[in-house]
Parts: C-alpha cells; sequence; structure tokens
C-alpha cells in the first residue's frame, strides 16, 4: 500500500489508459533516493496487470562501462522479433548487442570523417523504437526502467531516442531516475541532473501525516514516542528512511544525524548485512559486483569462493534480495547493492570479479570483469580491452573512451598505452566528453615525442576549442597540426576540419586553409584528392581570389568514388561547397541522391548535414514546401544524434521559411531556438547566427519594417559572416531595404561584392538579381532596362519567389512613374505566384500595390492541397501515394509502422479523402 502518493499514481495511470487507446507516452518520475520512486514503479506495474504485456530493467550503479549493457537486458524479451526490424536497424543492434558476427559491424573506427559513431547510435535508438511497437503489437506495453542515472549511456541515448519517437504504438514508457545522484562507474548521474526532455514528475517527501502512518505501519503501535518523533525528523518524509532507519536503531533513538540520508541509509543496510553468515555476504557481494543478477552466473562465480546456493537461503529469509521468476538476484534496494560493494575490502571485490569473468563466457562483458579485478599491468587483458574499444566505437560510440583509458593503465609497454591514451582522448572526443578528452590529450603529450601523436593531441583540443567558440585557437591548432609533416592523409583531415572552422573565423583564415588545402601533396589516385583540389576551385573565386577550373560536383563525387571515397560521409561537403559559388542545382541533384543513399545505408549521422544542404538549395529554388519537409526531419535527426551545430543551422533555416510566409510567432521562436542551441560544455556561437539574421530581417522586410531589416543586413554583410551563404543570398533585401529608407549608400559596398560573386558565379539567375538592385539603386532612367533584363534571365530559371519579387518591384516602379496600366499584369503575376507560395506578406504587400492602380485586387486563392498537412504528414502520404506500404515508409522515416498509419489517418480528412488510393490524384 501507497501513502500519500494519489497524484503520481493518476498521472501513472493517466499513462496506461493513454497507451490501451493506442496512443504513446513517456514519464519520468525524479526524486531523492528511498523517495519511492520504486514503490510507484511496482504499483504501475500491478496496476497493469495481464491486460499490459511489461518489460522491465535498471540501471546498476557499478556495472562495468559497457555500452548498452541496460538496454539488452530491457529489450531481451524481443530479440526474437529482430527480423521484423529494417536491416540497417536489426544490424546495428546486433552489433551493440554482440549478437552479429565478430561481436560488432558498421563503422570506422579512427574517429576521423568516416566515423560512424551518432549514425550507429541513432540506428540502435530507431532498432529500440522498432521492438518497443512491436512487443505492443498484441497488447499494449509497459516498458519500465528504474535507476536510469546509473543506465550507461549508449543505453540512455537510445531510450532518450526513441522515447522522443514514440507516438501511436500504445508504449507507456515508465522511468524513474534519482536528484543528486553524481554519476556512478559507468553511469550518467551527472547528465541526468539535466532535464531529459521527457515528461517529469517530481516525487517529493511524505507529509507528517502519511509519514506517521507508514512508520506505524513498519515499526508498530508499540514504538515509544520519542522514539517515534526522533525517527519522523530523522526520515523527513523520506519512505525508504521511515522503513530502514528503524531496523537500524532497534528500540533506541537513532543517534544525531551528521551524515547526509543517504549515508545514514547506506549505513542502516549494511548493519542488516553484516549479521548474515559470512558465505551469505560473500556471495550478495558476488550478486552485486554482477550487474545483471543472473544466477547462471552468480553462483558458479560464488562456488569458485567455496560458496554454495545454499547460502542464499539468510538472505532472502531477511527480505534482502528476492529471486525472479526468470532466475536472477533481485536487491529489494539499489541502495543495498551499494552499501554492500563499497564495504567490501579490495582485494574482496577483485577476487569477486576474477570468480565473475570466470563464470562469464568470451566477451566484452568477462572482459571488462577481468579488468576490473587486475591489479597489475597485463598486455593481454589490456589488448582484449581495447578491442572491446574498437566493438563500443562501432557499436554505438559510448564507452570507448573508457575501454581505451582503462586498457592503457593495465598496458605495460609505454608507447602502447600512450598510443591508447590517444586513442581515448579522441574517442572521449567523439563523445562529447570535452573536458575528460583535453586532460587524457594532455596526459598522452607528455608521455611522448611522436609528431603525429602530437598532431592528434592538437586535433583532439581543437575540437574542443572549436565547440566553446573559442574559433580561432580550435584554428590555429589544427593549421599547426597539418603542417608538421605528418603524412598528408592525416593532414587533408585536419584541413578539412581547418576549414569547418576557419568558416566561423573569417575570409582570410578560409583563404589559408584552402590554399594550403591545394598545395597537398596528395597522390592523384587517394580517396581525399578529388575533394582536396574541389574544395578551394569552389570557394576561392567566391572570395575574389583564383582558383583552378571547377568540375561539376558529380563529376569530382564520381572521381572520389572510383578512388575509393566512402560515400555519402566523405563526399557531404561538395553540396555545401556547390551552393558557396551558386551552383544550386548540383546540389538540389547531388544532395537528394546522397540523402536517398545514405537512408539505404543507415549511414545516418551524415544525414542533418545532406539535409541542411539539400533544403538551402530546394529553398532557393523557391521550393519552399520541399524544403520545409526536408529541414523539418533533418532537425529531428540533429537533434536525436546529438549535432547541435545542425540543430542551429535548421531551426535557422525553418525560422526563414515561417519569414517567407508571415508566421511571425514561430520565426521568432525558431530564431531563438537557434540562437540558444550550442554543443554540451560549450559556449560557441550559434552556428545559425547568420540564416537567423537573414531570416529575422526578412520577415522585418515582409511586414514593411525596412529600418529594421536595413540594421539586421547590414550587419549581417558586412561583418565577419559576410562570406557565408545566407549572407550572399541577403544583399538584395539589403538593397531593396536600404533604397526604401532612402539610404542606398548603406548597401553599397555589400551589393559592390556581390555584383563580384555574381561574375564569378556565373549564373542567369545571379544576375537577374544583380540587375534588380541596380535598377533599385538607379540612376532611375536606368531602371526600366534593368528590370526588364531581369525578367528576361528569370525565364531561364526555375526561382518563383525571386521572380516574384521582381516582377513587384517593377510594377511598384511602374505604379510610382504613373503608369497603372502597365503596372497591373505585373503586380498581378506577383500576386498569383505569391498567393500559390502561400508568402502572405508579399501577396499582401501585391495586392495593396494593386489596389493603388484602381483595380480591385482578387481575393487570396488560398494554398495547394497539401498545405494543410504537418510536414510529417505531407512526406508520409507522398510515400505512400507512390505506392510503398507503412512498413517501408516507417522504414525510410525513422518511424514504427503504427505510427505511419495514425499520420495517414490523421491526412486523409485534411486533403478531403477517404483512402489511400486517392492520394495519387490529390498529390
Amino acid at each position: 500500500m501507497l501513502y500519500g502518493r494519489e497524484g503520481e499514481q493518476a498521472a501513472v495511470a493517466g499513462l496506461l489508459d493513454a497507451a490501451r487507446a493506442g496512443r504513446s507516452g513517456v514519464l519520468l518520475l525524479r526524486g531523492e533516493a528511498g523517495i519511492g520512486k520504486t514503490a510507484l514503479l511496482d504499483d504501475a506495474v500491478a496496476r497493469a496487470g495481464e491486460a499490459f504485456r511489461v518489460v522491465r530493467a535498471a540501471g546498476v550503479e557499478y556495472e562495468a562501462e559497457l555500452p548498452y549493457a541496460g538496454l539488452s537486458l530491457l529489450l531481451a524479451p524481443g530479440l526474437d522479433r529482430l527480423d521484423a526490424l529494417p536491416g540497417p536497424q536489426r544490424r546495428a543492434l546486433e552489433a551493440a548487442f554482440g549478437l552479429a558476427e565478430g561481436g560488432a559491424g558498421g563503422g570506422s573506427a579512427d574517429g576521423g570523417a568516416g566515423s560512424s559513431g551518432p549514425a550507429d547510435r541513432l540506428l540502435v535508438g530507431l532498432a529500440t523504437l522498432g521492438l518497443l511497437a512491436e512487443l505492443a503489437t498484441e497488447q499494449p506495453l509497459l516498458c519500465v526502467l528504474d535507476d536510469v542515472q546509473w543506465l550507461d549511456r549508449a543505453s540512455l541515448d537510445a531510450l532518450l531516442l526513441a522515447a522522443r519517437r514514440l507516438q501511436a504504438e500504445g508504449v507507456a514508457l515508465l522511468l524513474a531516475a534519482r536528484s543528486h545522484a553524481g554519476a556512478g562507474a559507468g553511469g550518467v548521474g551527472a547528465s541526468v541532473e539535466r532535464r531529459l526532455g521527457l515528461p517529469e514528475l517530481e516525487v517529493t517527501a511524505l507529509d507528517q501525516a502519511d509519514a506517521t502512518r507508514l512508520l506505524t505501519r513498519r515499526a508498530g503501535t508499540e514504538l515509544p514516542a520519542a522514539v517515534r518523533d526522533r525517527l519522523l525528523a530523522e526520515a523527513a518524509g523520506n519512505p525508504l528512511a521511515l522503513t530502514e532507519l528503524p531496523v537500524a536503531a532497534g528500540p533506541q533513538a537513532p543517534a544525531p544525524g551528521g551524515l547526509p540520508l543517504t549515508s545514514r541509509l547506506l549505513i542502516a543496510f549494511h548493519g542488516q548485512v553484516t549479521g548474515l553468515p559470512a558465505a551469505t555476504q560473500t556471495l550478495l557481494l558476488v550478486a552485486a559486483a554482477e550487474e545483471s543478477g543472473e544466477l547462471d552466473v552468480v553462483l558458479p562465480a560464488a562456488a569458485a569462493l567455496g560458496v554454495t546456493a545454499e547460502h542464499l537461503a539468510p538472505a532472502e529469509e531477511s527480505g534482502l534480495v528476492t529471486v525472479t521468476g526468470d532466475r536472477r538476484i533481485a536487491f529489494r534496494h539499489p541502495l543495498l547493492r551499494s552499501a554492500i560493494v563499497q564495504r567490501a575490502p579490495h582485494h574482496q571485490k577483485s577476487a569477486v570479479h576474477r570468480a565473475v569473468a570466470d563464470a562469464l563466457p568470451d566477451g566484452d562483458r568477462r572482459t571488462w570483469h577481468l579488468a576490473l579485478a587486475a591489479t597489475a599491468p597485463d598486455a593481454d587483458l589490456a589488448d582484449a580491452l581495447e578491442r572491446a574499444a574498437v566493438r563500443a566505437e562501432r557499436g554505438g560510440g559510448r564507452g570507448g573512451a573508457a575501454a581505451y583509458e582503462r586498457a592503457a593503465r593495465l598496458t605495460p609497454d609505454r608507447d602502447t598505452a600512450t598510443r591508447r591514451l590517444v586513442l581515448a582522448a579522441e574517442a572521449a572526443t567523439e563523445e562529447g566528453e570535452l573536458v575528460r578528452a583535453e586532460a587524457l590529450a594532455d596526459e598522452a603529450a607528455a608521455r611522448t615525442e611522436d609528431t603525429l601523436a602530437h598532431a592528434l593531441l592538437d586535433q583532439v583540443r581543437a575540437t574542443a576549442h572549436f565547440w566553446r567558440g573559442s574559433h580561432p585557437t580550435a584554428y590555429r591548432l589544427l593549421l599547426d597540426a597539418a603542417g608538421t609533416g605528418i603524412d598528408p592523409v592525416y593532414a587533408a583531415r585536419m584541413l578539412f576540419q581547418a576549414f569547418h572552422t576557419a568558416w566561423y573565423a573569417g575570409e582570410e583564415p578560409v583563404v589559408a586553409v584552402l590554399d594550403r588545402l591545394a598545395a597537398l601533396p596528395l597522390a592523384d589516385g587517394h580517396p581525399l584528392a578529388p575533394l582536396a583540389r574541389h574544395l578551394p576551385a569552389a570557394v576561392l573565386p567566391a572570395l575574389g581570389r583564383p582558383a583552378e577550373p571547377l568540375p561539376t560536383a558529380r563529376e569530382t563525387a564520381e572521381a572520389a568514388r572510383r578512388a575509393g571515397a566512402e560515400s555519402p560521409v566523405d563526399l557531404v561537403q561538395l553540396c555545401g561547397a556547390a551552393l558557396i559559388l551558386g551552383r544550386d542545382e548540383e546540389t538540389a541533384e547531388l544532395g537528394a541522391e546522397l540523402v536517398a543513399e545514405a537512408r539505404a545505408k543507415g549511414t545516418l549521422g551524415v544525414m542533418p548535414t545532406l539535409q541542411f544542404f539539400l533544403a538551402e538549395a530546394e529553398l532557393f529554388h523557391g521550393r519552399h514546401r520541399d524544403a520545409e519537409v526536408t529541414a523539418t526531419e533533418a532537425l529531428t535527426l540533429a537533434r536525436d544524434t546529438g549535432q547541435h551545430q545542425w540543430v542551429s543551422q535548421l531551426a535557422a533555416l525553418l525560422a526563414h521559411l515561417a519569414a517567407l510566409d508571415g508566421r511571425s510567432e514561430q520565426c521568432t521562436e525558431l530564431a531563438a531556438t537557434a540562437l540558444a542551441t550550442t554543443g554540451p560544455q560549450t559556449a560557441a556561437p550559434a552556428a545559425g547566427l547568420p540564416w537567423v539574421q537573414w531570416s529575422l530581417a526578412l520577415l522585418d522586410l515582409g511586414h514593411g519594417r525596412a529600418g529594421d531589416a536595413a540594421d539586421r543586413l547590414h550587419t549581417l554583410t558586412t561583418g565577419p559572416h559576410r562570406h557565408h551563404v545566407s549572407a550572399t543570398r541577403a544583399v538584395p533585401d539589403l538593397v531593396e531595404a536600404a533604397v526604401r529608407l532612402g539610404t542606398p549608400d548603406r548597401a553599397a559596398e555589400p551589393y559592390e561584392r556581390f555584383a563580384r560573386w555574381t561574375a564569378a558565379a556565373d549564373r542567369p539567375w545571379a544576375e537577374a538579381l544583380r540587375l534588380r538592385c541596380q535598377a533599385l539603386l538607379g540612376p532611375d532612367e536606368l531602371a526600366e532596362p534593368a528590370y526588364r533584363a531581369a525578367l528576361d534571365l528569370h525565364e531561364t530559371a526555375h526561382r518563383p519567389f525571386e521572380q516574384a519579387r521582381t516582377t513587384l518591384l517593377y510594377g511598384e516602379w511602374l505604379r510610382r512613374t504613373r503608369r497603372r496600366t502597365d503596372a497591373r499584369p505585373h503586380l498581378r503575376a506577383a500576386l498569383e505566384t505569391f498567393d500559390r507560395l502561400a508568402a502572405h506578406p508579399w501577396a499582401a504587400r501585391a495586392r495593396t500595390e494593386l489596389s493603388a492602380t484602381g483595380t480591385p485586387a482578387p481575393t487570396p486563392t488560398g494554398t495547394a492541397p497539401q498545405s494543410p498537412l504537418t510536414p510529417q504528414e505531407l512526406q508520409i502520404a507522398r510515400l505512400a501515394a507512390q505506392g510503398l506500404t507503412n512498413r517501408d515508409i516507417a522504414a525510410q522515416l525513422f518511424l514504427s509502422p503504427r505510427t505511419v498509419a495514425h499520420h495517414l489517418y490523421k491526412a486523409y480528412p485534411k486533403l478531403n479523402i477517404t483512402s489511400r488510393t486517392e492520394l495519387t490524384t490529390v498529390l
């Protein structure tokens, strides 16, 4: 029976009711140790009854840093359904759980550009979602996870991703995490202190009345009043304290509480253990050290220490442990496990870990227990632990740093130990543990004079500086590291990363990196050689510098593939580079191809980058709805994979799309998200800042706030980011805003640079924009020829939004020169296009101008048939219209089939249809 938990029970009941109705939900219970979270989980399982399928697991404080240990326990009942998952997801989960041949697969372990850690983590999370959905097919599923603060990081990442994507599967995901836990070995305690982005409910102390009722039930009515009052004061409403402290205190009042409550509870628990026979205490230590509690492992390990199964009986009789139906030893409370392990002598813990290792089959669990048992360097064990680190990286990118570091500590050879410290520093960087990475880098650097090792360690430091916003420092470290005479292949990788850093530092650093890259002596047949030649040729002309002739992005991609480049990972920058010089059509074509390839291969970590570039190209071509669909999916993937830079960039791009159609509130919210998004442990400026400035300025310009628009755009186009794609493309908007204000001089210098850029780009649409700027800037007698020439060029490229903008400006100019009859067809054409594109502010402006010519403006024509759909609904509907099944769509979009069906049924009434067969006609 629970006392004083009516509110929490009601919240859990609501979660279960929703699952019964086919809706998924998540709830995280948070509170101090012993506050009653586990009791609430038990109550939820009881309430679910036989109507639910239940899967349950818990984080273990002293579990080795073995990736996916917690998740493998939770999903064990669903492993017979692996074949129902899409191939890449199934393979990723098999690798993560050590079920694949060789223990793990996929990805590279070098931490370089070919690393697929984020992609594999995403695939494992999607596979987790898929298995939970499969387990919920026959009846609703209750998934219970206790002590989340001690869950290994890889398992937590996968569960959080699945939790964010649960929608219509009938899954109730109920979690509990301790507040103020701190990080245990192999756990994520500190990170769980931060909000996880899940619905949360704080479990607080019992009030005096309920605390008294619980104490009376536990200790009886004969408890002396002084002892009762003292226990109530010491427990402070904590149910576990009210349950356990009376046992420790006996008939006497407890001593004044000089220790924290958790420490007093640990002492109370340990006091109960010390009264047991020595053999029973040993068996409990084995069970506490063995993370899963499996009797098939615990009992053989205990037998090696001279303890038999019969010695478990006293612990069971005292209620300290129980044996579950699946033959596992379950402790009455996690603090009991903690007390047993904490207070055991080191030599005894080492012996227990060795016995557990001997009872386990070959594999990473056995290796970790041997590592915990080791008291001296062991070359063979260190080798095995390094292999475990490689598998950890390939299986999801979590745990590799810890494994490499421990391998280094166990390595007798100094040079090999140093190499492993370098690998640990690189892996910690990949995992986002920047402080740990820098500490490991400093330790390794002090141990070696090897040039390549120091270069790699500087690359680690540079990454940390970059994410903290110290772009000049990161740039200098990478440039220096690449110039130390190391192999050109390593140097090329560093210069590619230096280019990324330099892009945020300014034009001169960009030029310096590209000059170095162009001069790099890479062999013609090396996969990176075509890319190293392409990047300077694509970027330098945009900065007014000479360069070699630029091949198309596809030509370079094909050359790189022939040389053995990894696709799409090595080819992603080709899509971004094409945009710099206005080759948007190349980005649209190659980007769509690489996105499809990434979906098919499961190389999902690169998708947010590819989709950002693709969405830019779709936007520039006036395909605003396509851009929104692409960017919306990419934003979700970027969040799922922790790619904070692309979260910022994609939120800013979506803000731009919101500005185009006048969704002011959504635009400002997305802009705020973009500006607030930085990486973990960092204070880096938001990557999306240039796009945010352009987006907010476009919103101002569309609503007639020319002054605010001009201020934002002048800062953007003359500041340190003026070479960015968004800043370059924003110059025509600055010209328009400055001319409206009567201050065309503010746009003079940016226009001159834009004119040089259009000449280098050599694209008709770019020249059309330059001519539009020229018409606006004057002199007035040359405006009309410039407008007409611009419109002629617009006809050669399908960019409807910009063509309508030019048409509107020409019509406005004609009206101001009292040529109303000539103005009307242009204003009407602009209005029709803006209405079709749902560019509402611009349509309103065209409608006002048309009315001013003396012709009533037509009423709004509405938007395209699919406009009522959300981006996800539209994406699903389009795939369904192509004939894909719900399962096929789910595999492509990383959802569950039931969620796909749910969105389709929501889309039908919005499209005024009743069946799937009508989608092709409507869309």
